[in-house]
């Protein structure tokens, strides 16, 4: 299964980078505390030092500064999808809807909740795919409509993640069909509007 962050490698860097930050924390306690300071307190040092290091790349803050590092050095890495995104739902009636989504996204998970006028949509499940060099993104959901007297639904979509130009300037597109346990097919088309989480895409 595909990845945002290759765990293997990732776990061989903190592994790393506790072992140094450990050494380099007991060469200044040494230097600046105590000199006769013995080396086995390393090891007492390498469990903070592990779990601090967790937090840091756990936490969707910076794990985000983390992702975007990596990406500056690796432009092939799944695209960071934060943000507040707009587009719209098309039926296959060929009526189209107005949509709104936020996604927010660490190395860990991925979380989209998708606003209509009629309806709110919550994640169930998500996975990130590279398939034949295409991000993807399978997108599982629970629907609740607006109109209480109406049931809850489950469907999915299959988002192809794209890149397009308006001026110059890269806009992060997802599109896809989607299907629905009511036996209803359309179409899904949002763009990343905002970087932040927290914009308020609500119709009511």
């Amino acid at each position: 299964m595909f990845r945002i962050i290759d765990f293997i490698k990732l776990l061989r860097f903190s592994a790393i980078l506790t072992t140094v930050v450990s050494i380099l924390s007991y060469q200044v306690l040494q230097h600046y505390w105590d000199n006769e300071l013995p080396l086995i307190r390393v090891i007492s040092i390498t469990p903070w030092v592990s779990f601090f290091i967790i937090i840091l790349l756990t936490t969707a803050s910076t794990s985000r500064l983390f992702w975007k590092v990596l990406k500056y050095f690796n432009k092939s890495l799944y695209p960071d999808l934060n943000g507040g995104w707009e587009g719209e739902i098309t039926t296959e009636s060929d009526i189209i809807i107005k949509a709104k989504a936020t996604i927010k996204q660490s190395l860990l998970k991925t979380e989209i909740i998708l606003h209509t006028e009629t309806s709110k949509s919550v994640t169930l499940e998500t996975t990130p795919s590279l398939e034949s060099g295409q991000y993807r993104l399978y997108y599982v959901y629970r629907s609740i409509p607006r109109e209480p007297s109406r049931p809850p639904y489950t469907g999915s979509t299959i988002f192809d993640v794209r890149t397009k130009y308006e001026n110059s300037t890269p806009i992060l597109e997802l599109s896809g069909f989607y299907f629905t346990d009511r036996k209803t097919i359309g179409r899904v088309r949002l763009e990343q509007k905002s970087n932040d989480v927290h914009i308020d895409v609500s119709f009511y």
